[in-house]
């Protein structure tokens, strides 16, 4: 079967260099702050801070992922369909390797009861993601729409979970810091899996481009 062959579009290649762009943004920001989250939920004991932490790695393997493919096409691959292809299973699957942690230690955290400490710099972060986030996802969405990248839409999804898990990650934290409520650390992590899931399914389908 033979490749299919990039369309010649006006604008196309100023919309590469975008997509390239987002994505070294995304890697360099995403690798920062998981570093960041991970040393402060271990600090805290907190699982909602460390599966935030360890979404942005994914992330990071998400957008090197998409880098990877467009890099190909901005130095000359005009057949891009394996490229695409193998970039959005990657994407797919990253989802379920973020459930999959999410789950596991959500579950042992509320089997044992295991409590969580206050964490103020992890509330920060969490309002500074749900600044940049959204943003990001926006520009990362259009990109891909514009250059027809179910790869690249896949990857701004990955984008909105990190803006989604924000929120949770937040209310856990707040409600842990205000109420002594231990439990909604491992609540808040657990509220994501279930869209996780069905985005990584999408994704491995091949649908991210049809939403």
């Amino acid at each position: 079967m033979s490749e299919v062959q990039i369309p010649i579009v006006p604008g196309r290649t100023d919309r590469v260099q975008q997509a390239i762009r987002l994505e070294y943004f995304t890697i360099i920001y995403n690798i920062t702050e998981g570093l960041v989250s991970v040393v402060l939920g271990g600090v805290a004991n907190s699982i909602a801070l460390i599966g935030f932490g360890l979404d942005s790695f994914v992330e990071s393997l998400s957008g090197l992922v998409v880098l990877w493919r467009f890099r190909g096409e901005a130095q000359g691959e005009r057949e891009y369909a394996t490229l695409e292809s193998r970039a959005l299973r990657y994407v797919g699957w990253s989802f379920f390797l973020l459930s999959a942690y999410i789950v596991v230690e959500s579950i042992r955290k509320l089997w044992f009861q295991e409590q969580s400490e206050p964490s103020p710099l992890g509330i920060l972060l969490a309002v500074l993601s749900l600044i940049v986030m959204p943003v990001l996802t926006r520009k990362k969405y259009r990109t891909g729409k514009a250059l027809d990248s179910a790869a690249m839409v896949g990857d701004s999804k990955q984008t909105l979970a990190c803006a989604l898990l924000s929120v949770a990650l937040l209310l856990g934290l707040s409600l842990n810091a205000a109420f002594d409520w231990w439990w909604a650390d491992p609540i808040a992590g657990l509220a994501m899996v279930p869209w996780l899931l069905k985005e990584g399914h999408e994704a491995l389908r091949g649908k991210a481009c049809c939403d």
